[in-house]
């Protein structure tokens, strides 16, 4: 039996983003960002409530007026996540937001304003306790920066963070975390290494614009699962052209295979071959739409035939292994029943829920 890898996380400051402690060891979050209008808040506030539920630790949600910025007062007054605002150009939009209950600020470098602009988003940073996240994207670098290296590279992304750190720092101002995002995942990486060996700031891990539900979570796992088994990452959130609770989905999933963390059900599921005889497809989605409001971190098994079933899966908490029209369901390796296969998700499903209640008492 081989030892699991352990990832060692590198030291960061640690700052506060609303009550989620940031950096320095603390758990990491998991971040995600509505898509409703902000100034919907009825809307946004059902969005940021499914976030929560589905494990979110962190919200952020856009500020492109000011009347969405003032619409920050009631939602973080009912919202069940630190809130973040998301800034650009205008830093009266930040200064309403922090005003008005934001518990955190994502600026990017270069487009908030003059120095003037940055001295009153500071000053109201300050007097109200946020932090500000310093984001730079390959797709919005200042043009000096873009000429200077001849492209949104990965020093380039680096030097435009470094240099608006320095900005707040000159200023007082400690709060900080960072992000340095690309649509290329070989820059991102590049690009948080590189700041990691200069800097202990905390980090937010993202690959931006990274696509649809499958192919933005291939790219955001090859992204951001390099830097997190480097150690690397104190927030995440996985970019996707989809529901936004899929995000939050998706990020659990990465930080179980690099054994950062666990929440709600993980699925072991075989790819199918010759000896299946069950319908596996229509078990398994069932299976995963009926296990979604699971939050035990329970392993569970959806296996094809018997080859794949107790044996290669002893080691889920419970499982199902499929023959011709008939199943077994078994626990730990141990069959627990035969059922015919029109009755294996029900029966699957009351298995399930007698693990949930095992967990909870040994874990009360």
């Amino acid at each position: 039996m081989t030892t699991p890898h352990l990832v060692t996380r590198d030291k960061t400051r640690r700052i506060m983003v609303g009550r989620v402690a940031v950096g320095g060891g603390a758990p990491l979050a998991v971040q995600s960002m509505t898509n409703t209008d902000t100034r919907d808040v009825a809307a946004t506030l059902a969005q940021i409530n499914r976030l929560a539920q589905a494990g979110c630790h962190i919200v952020r949600c856009a500020a492109p007026d000011m009347t969405a910025a003032l619409a920050f007062g009631p939602i973080c007054a009912a919202s069940p996540l630190p809130v973040i605002a998301d800034i650009h150009f205008d830093g009266r939009l930040a200064v309403a937001a922090v005003e008005n209950g934001a518990a955190g600020l994502r600026i990017n470098p270069g487009n908030i304003g003059d120095q003037r602009a940055v001295d009153r988003v500071v000053d109201a940073a300050k007097a109200h306790g946020v932090s500000i996240r310093v984001g730079a994207n390959g797709g919005s670098l200042p043009k000096d920066l873009l000429q200077k290296h001849g492209g949104p590279t990965p020093a380039a992304l680096v030097e435009a963070v470094l240099g608006h750190v320095a900005m707040l720092e000159a200023r007082g101002f400690e709060a900080i975390k960072v992000s340095l995002k690309s649509s290329n995942v070989l820059d991102t990486i590049a690009a948080y290494r590189l700041f990691a060996a200069q800097s202990d700031r905390p980090l937010h891990l993202g690959v931006t614009e990274a696509g649809g539900l499958l192919a933005g979570a291939v790219k955001s796992a090859v992204g951001m699962g390099a830097l997190l088994l480097d150690g690397l990452g104190d927030t995440l959130r996985v970019s996707l052209t989809a529901d936004p609770a899929r995000e939050v989905e998706a990020a659990w999933h990465m930080l179980a295979a690099c054994g950062l963390g666990r929440r709600g059900v993980e699925i072991i599921s075989c790819p199918t071959c010759g000896r299946t005889e069950i319908d596996l497809f229509s078990l398994l989605a069932a299976a995963e739409e009926a296990l979604a409001g699971v939050s035990e971190p329970l392993r569970v098994a959806i296996m094809g035939c018997v080859v794949n079933g107790p044996g290669e899966a002893a080691h889920a908490d419970v499982g199902i292994a499929g023959g011709r029209g008939v199943g077994v369901i078994f626990a730990k390796g141990r069959v627990l029943k035969k059922v015919a296969e029109a009755d294996l998700l029900a029966e699957f499903i009351k298995a399930v829920a007698v693990a949930q209640a095992e967990y909870r008492q040994n874990n009360s």
